[in-house]
């Protein structure tokens, strides 16, 4: 038995325990788990390294499966901590990340979903950033499977700049760096954590993101492609509500951004601009001093009324042609749809993204 307080003790424990634990949760990925496992095994990092899994009650052969792989990482110098439950239902992707990361060891933190597969640099990258940047979360690029699903988000996750990882969190699209290429130290993590554990239905990558940015965490990304990104059916993230999504974002940006601007631009007078308008807060909609658009309909119409607003008279918000509109804008467009049309629309106007305007969809 160890002695407590023995600082050589100590010393060797820390220089025994892995440098990088792959953070690994599991609920009926029989499917895919061969291909995921077989990246850990794969990877080129010649360091220290841990798989720390977490079996949220599978009723598959999942098990089965990683017991096997447990055989070979554990061969080739890769240490394997299994843990789990078999409840009749499963407690959800953040509890099951919670338990993993509690059973692990590692100074740092690699997330993997159970449907992907890492490129064999992926940790060794990572690893390199996160040194550099020790209070960040640490993303990279990704090659989507199959290659054309979802390409408009493939293409926002990949050609973000530097700047736009902090500049478009309040995009619909979640995170500015996904959840799966996620890795940070354990330090920064229990500053942060853990993810809530709400279960089905609840975004905990995007409230432990929001709760990273609150206090104060960076966001980096790796620009090369480092995970082959699985979409499919199954997938947990179609378990989230887009109204839940909604709620949590436009909360977020009242937190974070609009109690610093007096007053502002919705840029969009169709759905989604009048949807934003009456999902604020009261104080916040009166902040709202008009629409923008380039729809002449609207514009000839003048003004957007809320019909549902208890106040009297009811608020009638003007709408205007975007090039009389004054910033700082919310922008409710969503990118890359309408041929270019609209960037271009917004360069001409010389705006500084995160202080001049937002994306908000």
């Amino acid at each position: 038995m160890r002695a407590r307080g023995d600082p050589a003790a100590a010393a060797a424990a820390a220089a025994a325990a892995p440098h990088v634990s792959i953070i690994l949760p599991v609920h009926n990925a029989e499917p895919w788990l061969n291909e995921c496992l077989e990246s850990v095994l794969q990877q080129d990092f010649e360091g220290s390294m841990e798989l720390s899994v977490f079996n949220d009650a599978s009723k598959d052969k999942s098990m089965t499966i990683i017991e096997k792989w447990k055989v070979k990482l554990e061969g080739s110098g890769i240490p394997v901590v299994i843990g789990g439950h078999a409840s009749p239902s499963p407690r959800g992707v953040g509890y099951s990340k919670n338990q993993a990361i509690a059973q692990s060891s590692g100074s740092y933190l690699c997330f993997l979903d159970s449907d992907d597969v890492m490129m064999p640099q992926r940790v060794r990258l990572q690893l390199e950033a996160a040194a550099q940047h020790p209070t960040s979360i640490i993303g990279c690029q990704v090659r989507r499977e199959p290659p054309n699903s979802t390409e408009r988000y493939t293409r926002w996750i990949n050609q973000l700049a530097s700047d736009q990882l902090l500049t478009q969190v309040f995009t619909s699209n979640g995170p500015t760096v996904i959840m799966p290429t996620w890795f940070c130290s354990r330090a920064w993590f229990s500053h942060v954590g853990p993810f809530d554990e709400g279960g089905q239905g609840v975004p905990e990558d995007l409230l432990f993101f929001y709760n990273h940015l609150r206090k104060g965490g960076g966001v980096v990304r790796v620009d090369q492609s480092l995970l082959l990104y699985r979409y499919h059916p199954d997938a947990a993230t179609h378990s989230v509500l887009e109204t839940t999504i909604w709620t949590h974002r436009v909360r977020f940006l009242e937190e974070r951004v609009l109690p610093h601007w007096a007053a502002f631009t919705i840029w969009n007078a169709g759905r989604q601009g009048r949807r934003l308008y009456r999902s604020l807060a009261a104080g916040t909609r009166r902040k709202v001093v008009a629409f923008c658009d380039v729809d002449e309909n609207k514009i000839r119409k003048g003004f957007y009324c809320h019909e549902d607003s208890q106040e009297r008279p009811k608020p009638r918000v003007p709408i205007l042609h975007f090039r009389a509109a004054r910033p700082p804008f919310v922008i409710c467009v969503k990118l890359d749809l309408t041929g270019g049309a609209f960037e271009n629309n917004l360069r001409s106007l010389h705006l500084q993204e995160g202080r001049d305007f937002l994306h908000f969809s």
